[in-house]
Parts: C-alpha cells; sequence; structure tokens
C-alpha cells in the first residue's frame, strides 16, 4: 500500500526545515528533511510531454485512453520515489507544491500539504540579516547592489523568494473547499514558541497517533546545499529548540510590508492589524489551525 503523501511549502525562512526535523521524530514518518526535486521534475514531465508532437497525435487518436496512461505514470512516478521508505507516511519538502496543489491532488487524491508562514517582516530580516553576514557574496538573483528598501521590494515581487509563496498563499483562498481542506498553515512563531503543542496538532490532523517530541533533545539530520542559495538561506538544524531573537526591520520598511500585505496579517496576525480593518469572515478560515482562527 502506498504510503500517505504531505507534502511541505511555505515562506522562505518561515521554518520549513524545523517543522521537517520535527516531523522526522515522528516513529510514522519518512522525512528526509531537504527540498525535494520530486515536484520540479513532475512539472518538467507535464510540460514536456505537453509539447510532444507524438503524444499530442495520440491525444487526437484515443484521448481518454492515452490520457489514463499519462496519469497513471505519472502516479506511479510520484508513488516510487519513496517506495522503499518502509513508513506509512512520506513527507516530501518542496515550496513549488503549494501552487501545485490541485495537480498533486489529480494525482493523489488524500495527499496533504503543511504550509510554514511567518511575520513578514521577520521573514525579510532573517535573509537580510544572513545578507550582511555574506555580503561579499552576491544573491543567486542579484539582489545585492539594492538598498535595503530596494532589495525588500524586489524579495516581494511576483516571481522572487518571497512575493512568489505568498501569492500561493493568497491565492488559496480561490481554491475549493476540498481542496482547502488538504492544507494546513503552520505558524513558525508557534513552532519555536509552543512546539509540543503544535506538533500535537499536525499529527493530529495528519491522522497519525500522538508523539510527543522534545524540544531540547532533536535528532539532526543532514541539510540542504546551502550553495544553491549563495549561503542566503541557510538550512542548518539544530539539537534543540530557541526561539530567534527578533531581526530589526527599518520601520519604513515595516510599514510598507504591512500595509502592501494586509490580508495576509488579517488571515495570521489579527493582533497587528487595527481592528476596523478587518474584513468580514476570513476567507481562508477552513484551513487556519484551531489557534490561529
Amino acid at each position: 500500500m502506498p504510503a500517505q503523501f504531505v507534502g511541505v511549502s511555505g515562506l522562505p525562512r518561515a521554518g520549513s526545515t524545523l517543522l521537517c526535523q520535527l516531523l522526522a521524530e515522528h516513529p510514522d514518518i519518512h522525512c528526509e528533511g531537504h527540498s525535494s526535486p520530486l515536484c520540479s521534475t513532475l512539472i518538467t514531465t507535464r510540460r514536456s510531454i505537453s509539447d510532444d508532437p507524438f503524444m499530442l497525435s495520440q491525444l487526437d487518436v484515443q484521448f481518454d485512453t492515452s490520457y489514463g496512461h499519462l496519469k497513471s505514470a505519472m502516479q506511479g512516478f510520484l508513488q516510487g520515489w519513496y517506495a522503499d521508505c518502509g513508513k506509512p507516511v512520506v513527507i516530501d519538502k518542496s515550496r513549488a507544491w503549494l501552487p501545485c496543489m490541485e495537480f498533486l491532488l489529480h494525482l493523489e487524491p488524500q495527499a496533504r500539504l503543511l504550509v510554514c508562514v511567518r511575520e513578514l517582516g521577520q521573514v525579510y530580516g532573517s535573509i537580510e540579516s544572513q545578507h550582511q553576514k555574506t555580503i561579499l557574496l552576491d544573491f543567486i538573483d542579484h539582489l545585492a547592489d539594492y538598498d535595503r528598501l530596494g532589495r525588500a521590494d524586489q524579495l516581494f515581487a511576483g516571481d522572487k523568494s518571497i512575493g512568489a509563496p505568498l501569492a500561493a498563499i493568497q491565492a488559496v483562498q480561490d481554491l475549493p473547499p476540498l481542496v482547502r481542506d488538504r492544507i494546513f498553515f503552520v505558524r513558525f512563531e508557534d513552532l519555536v514558541g509552543k512546539p509540543i503543542e503544535t506538533m500535537a496538532q499536525v499529527y493530529q490532523w495528519m491522522g497519525l497517533t500522538a508523539h510527543r517530541i522534545d524540544p531540547q533533545k532533536l535528532q539532526v539530520r543532514a541539510h540542504e546545499s546551502d550553495s544553491h542559495f549563495r549561503h542566503k538561506y541557510l538550512h542548518r538544524q539544530n539539537g534543540r529548540i530557541e526561539t530567534p531573537a527578533a531581526h530589526e526591520v527599518p520601520k519604513r520598511v515595516q510599514e510598507l510590508i504591512q500595509k502592501a500585505c494586509g490580508w495576509y496579517y488579517e488571515w495570521f496576525y489579527p493582533a497587528a492589524v487595527p481592528r476596523k480593518v478587518h474584513s468580514k469572515g476570513n476567507p481562508n478560515e477552513q484551513v487556519l489551525p484551531p489557534d490561529l482562527e
């Protein structure tokens, strides 16, 4: 029987590495912890097959049969990726899973997705802080020449490291209820501030037996290649959970972030938003953990 498939996605610097480390503590979960090429491989396959003239000609002749072949082949690839894991649940980490959620559910209807979020000023602050420590190296998308405000503006652009996953999070409100029900948001602040309670919620949502983690005694596993991201987005694991010190964020940058992303603060950090601007009815209420509603 194929393992239950659970993806991990979300914002950068929002706790996905820590979440995977904690998920791997559960005896029924196989989690390698680092980002996986599985989602990007499936996307590449879809693009390639969609441009293949011979495949398109087969669809002309017998669409249902040929489409069925394609679906079963891609399902087999998805299931075969972790066929030898030996655990009832597998975790696959990729920021691409959230915008591809409907694609994933077409292949695996029982798939679930954990999405990591964090206060946006601190997401930016974490990236900027690491950049200042490695300022002699440029970003992979060449942001080092910008000033702090310009760099923030670029990071939040629709195709950049914060803006792209942020847009995918906002688009959750447009998904059908049955799709939204397969998504669970995990706040970074909860993960580091109350990890036992937060992971208990996560395990319960995944339908797993209770398992109590020890935040002060965690197994440290191999992390992914930080050189791929020019060492601007670290993925280190620690043997214990410690609440990080708040990053200093320029007041002007923080105010612009909150103004531009008011919907995000209404959903996840309502205490930071004046009550008068709250929208009636949270469009994301069906996917928020109980403590976020």
